[in-house]
């Protein structure tokens, strides 16, 4: 996945918004809190991070191609680095950004999450 494609995809999940900061970063939100950044990169290949559930982090953690997100991991947020572009990976990387998106938004207060239309069918 490139950075078009990484902005597209998140773009078009519920209620959410877009800044680049964090050294020209890819950063998207929902409710104000970051679910996913597009950059950060070792190298000039593009890299994705995003919010991950405990399991999840886990197992990632040990997967090539991924690491523990600098920055959040060393804080004990269970955050995730792709670093491998692999054109495969995209559907992974497509239900993980789903999954941060749902982590990060599900944190938000009821309120904000009724005035952004989101995890209403929970109810």
């Amino acid at each position: 996945m490139n950075y078009d494609k990484f902005n597209q995809f998140c773009g078009a999940l519920p209620a959410t918004t877009y800044v680049m900061q964090w050294g020209n970063s890819h950063v998207w939100k929902v409710g104000g809190k970051v679910f996913a950044i597009g950059g950060w990169a070792d190298e000039k290949q593009p890299a994705f991070t995003f919010k991950t559930s405990v399991l999840n982090f886990g197992f990632l953690s040990e997967c090539e191609g991924y690491k523990p997100a600098p920055y959040f991991a060393n804080r004990g947020m269970k955050w995730i680095q792709q670093f491998d572009n692999a054109q495969e990976k995209d559907q992974d990387l497509q239900y993980y950004l789903t999954e941060s998106h749902r982590l990060v938004s599900s944190g938000l207060t009821k309120i904000k999450q009724k005035a952004l239309g989101l995890n209403q069918d929970k109810e």
